[in-house]
């Protein structure tokens, strides 16, 4: 297998904000070949995000030019991810996602029900999944990844019944998810992390927390901020680890045990590297699981949406899903 380089919701109540599923004939076929066969897909937009509403014409004239025959349905609001495709399921062969990171995590349990496999247009803020996957934003480009139809299996991160792309954490990220806003995010796009982030800092405390990795020994510290990852990025462009790959089978935990607010400042170049882990101050683990516990429950984001919260446990699934990935 390639290594790649640098809401989830279930069956439950998510509030589905997209707008348009679309079925299309795509050149896809059997994994890691590219072929001339037509094949269905359904392609699931958000409007809501960043560059949904003014590409989503753009993708359909795109698509339409590379020879895909569009076919459109209109997905009632307060209806699931999963649902949809799971009522499509037999029609299909694949699935288009439009949109950033939280819609791709909206998508996760019903493309693990139904083992389509999964296409991604970058219209997001942040696009982390995409950025792990090599997907570049340019629209063109994106569609003829699919189009060439290579497919690869990646890794899963899973935690207390909620699936993940790219990284769960509690902490200071938590605190940052919950300054972001829609306006904050078309105003100043991924500079949005940026500006949250300087908000939450000079009032972040740190936190007593234990760490049990592979059901061993508990591991006790105090961190401002414990971040498990499965993917490579998160947070527009941060690296969880310098060897983070999303098919490696394992999950980066790491803990920030920082005392002073200037220490974040310190290490934050390091940390779009995936450097970070080397301080004395940032202690860095390898797992398949680990559960955390804390004095006070603490609220989990995965893959920018708070889903969850403390005690909880990770575990990596691997080779849950199968996405359409760059030829080189």
């Amino acid at each position: 297998m390639t290594t790649f380089g640098g809401m989830w919701r279930g069956n439950q109540s998510s509030t589905i904000s997209w707008s348009l599923a679309i079925y299309l004939p795509a050149l896809v076929s059997k994994p890691n070949e590219a072929t001339s066969v037509n094949q269905r897909a359904l392609f699931l937009v958000n409007r809501r995000a960043r560059k949904g509403p003014a590409k989503l014409a753009e993708a359909i004239g795109l698509l339409k030019q590379a020879g895909f025959e569009l076919i459109e349905e209109l997905i009632e609001p307060g209806r699931s991810l999963t649902e949809v495709m799971q009522q499509h399921r037999q029609q299909v062969d694949l699935v288009i996602v439009g949109g950033g990171d939280g819609t791709l995590n909206a998508a996760i349990a019903g493309l693990v029900d139904t083992q389509l496999p999964l296409g991604i247009l970058p219209l997001g803020t942040a696009n982390d999944l995409a950025r792990t996957l090599n997907i570049p934003t340019d629209l063109a480009a994106a569609c003829q990844i699919i189009a060439n139809g290579k497919q690869e299996r990646i890794d899963l991160g899973w935690v207390n019944g909620q699936y993940f792309f790219n990284v769960a954490s509690l902490g200071l990220s938590v605190q940052i998810t919950r300054q972001l806003n829609q306006e904050m995010k078309r105003h100043w796009g991924v500079l949005a992390y940026g500006v949250a982030a300087l908000r939450v800092l000079l009032h972040s405390r740190p936190f007593s927390v234990e760490l049990r990795l592979n059901r061993g020994e508990p591991i006790q510290m105090k961190t401002v901020q414990v971040a498990v990852g499965n993917g490579r990025y998160y947070g527009g462009g941060m690296t969880v680890a310098k060897r983070a790959t999303i098919d490696d089978q394992q999950l980066d935990v790491y803990s920030l045990n920082i005392k002073h607010w200037w220490q974040m400042l310190l290490i934050l170049p390091a940390m779009r590297t995936g450097n970070h882990t080397s301080w004395s101050f940032v202690q860095h683990y390898r797992c398949r699981e680990v559960e955390v516990f804390t004095r006070r429950r603490q609220a989990i984001n995965t893959d920018g949406e708070i889903t969850c919260q403390t005690p909880a446990h990770f575990r990596v699934v691997p080779q849950a899903i199968a996405v359409f990935v760059p030829t080189v």
